[in-house]
């Protein structure tokens, strides 16, 4: 075997492995699929990009970052077969509820929607056992603004 084959083999192997540690069934060895990390950490720059464009009323970008962040989340739920498909179409009215208050230019109901829409990213998580990640509406436009890193209190 050549140097080239052993990478292959070596970082297919690296990939299988993490993402069995995610405790999720994984796709063929041959093809390419993104981490499941990945696929969230653009669903959460785009959940950011969402609120900030709906709070300065550039209503064309936050239209745009829903169809991304409504992509991001149909691809994991896609790849991933860990994942219910339930957990992403229990989003869908909050998702709709977002892109009709982005047509509608109405930010007081963009506002009140986003927190609706990012408890529902919460309720997700808690269900896939990951309640550690715990999103919240951006405050600041501060990268990652919309995630809290202090842990929560143990029940």
């Amino acid at each position: 075997m050549t140097l080239r084959h052993w990478m292959l083999v070596l970082g297919g192997l690296a990939a299988a492995t993490a993402v069995a540690a995610q405790d999720l069934k994984s796709p063929t060895a041959d093809q390419y699929v993104p981490q499941l990390g990945d696929i969230m950490s653009a669903a959460q720059t785009r959940h950011q990009k969402l609120t900030l464009a709906g709070k300065a009323q550039n209503w064309e970008l936050a239209a745009y970052e829903l169809r991304q962040l409504k992509a991001s989340l149909i691809e994991a739920a896609l790849l991933y077969s860990g994942i219910p498909i339930s957990n992403v179409t229990t989003l869908e009215p909050s998702l709709q509820a977002t892109s009709d208050a982005i047509a509608a230019k109405d930010g007081r109901k963009f506002a009140k929607v986003m927190g609706d829409l990012t408890e529902g990213c919460n309720s997700c998580h808690r269900s896939m056992g990951r309640s550690f990640v715990v999103m919240k509406v951006p405050s600041d436009p501060q990268p990652f603004a919309n995630q809290q890193f202090a842990p929560q209190a143990k029940p």
